[in-house]
């Protein structure tokens, strides 16, 4: 084994190694609104799921090196709301483009040719391409010396329609195709997925074509 004494490495190594080797990572797509009424969009793969009671996520945001905040910290702290879209292959073009350097006036939505639509319960929009969106209100904020760490509250959740059974409660995952980002400026999809066969006292995981046998029953 290569032995790493992070201690004796500067932010960015240390950046670096983790941002490649803890992959693949979900993208959240986040919108925002500005001061002006300006709506935001900013991707972030320093985010996941925290836990369901209540239901929260993770959003990590780094600070400039200029000790400016990016647009997205900027109306958190100030609105308190969010809206995170998980980004399927279809639109992932479009959202790399939304990590553009942009004035706070401009809205990374028409920059990108992507179509705000109302949430139900914040005032930053949905993006209407997006198969997922959970409307955020703000749970509790930490601040490290490189970063801010939302931890978001869900209040409402759309999804694309067909996606989830409504009387089971259950994911299409047969029909869910999001992307991932990987090392450097990779990113990745989910077509190949595999099952692992269940040890003793463990539930099974899932392969696919399960999932469709689950949905279908």
């Amino acid at each position: 084994m290569t032995e790493i004494d992070f201690s004796q490495l500067d932010t960015y190594a240390r950046y670096k190694l983790m941002a490649s080797l803890i992959v693949p990572r979900p993208i959240a797509l986040v919108t925002t609104l500005g001061a002006d009424g300006t709506v935001n969009a900013a991707p972030f793969s320093m985010f996941n799921m925290m836990g369901e009671d209540p239901p929260v996520v993770m959003l990590s945001v780094n600070k400039r090196q200029d000790a400016a905040q990016k647009d997205t910290a900027t109306n958190i702290l100030r609105t308190g709301e969010f809206v995170v879209h998980i980004t399927d292959e279809a639109m992932a073009a479009a959202m790399h483009r939304c990590g553009d350097s942009l004035p706070p006036e401009h809205s990374e939505l028409l920059h990108t040719g992507l179509t705000a639509t109302p949430s139900q319960s914040v005032q930053p929009p949905r993006i209407a391409q997006a198969p997922v969106a959970f409307e955020c209100v703000l749970h509790e904020t930490l601040e490290t010396e490189s970063r801010y760490v939302f931890i978001g509250r869900v209040q409402w959740l759309a999804v694309r329609e067909g996606l989830v059974d409504t009387e089971k409660w259950r994911v299409r995952l047969q029909e869910f195709f999001p992307v991932g980002r990987f090392g450097a400026s990779f990113y990745v999809n989910c077509r190949d997925r595999f099952a692992i066969e269940a040890h003793e006292g463990r539930a099974p995981a899932l392969s696919a074509e399960a999932c469709t046998a689950i949905d279908e029953m």
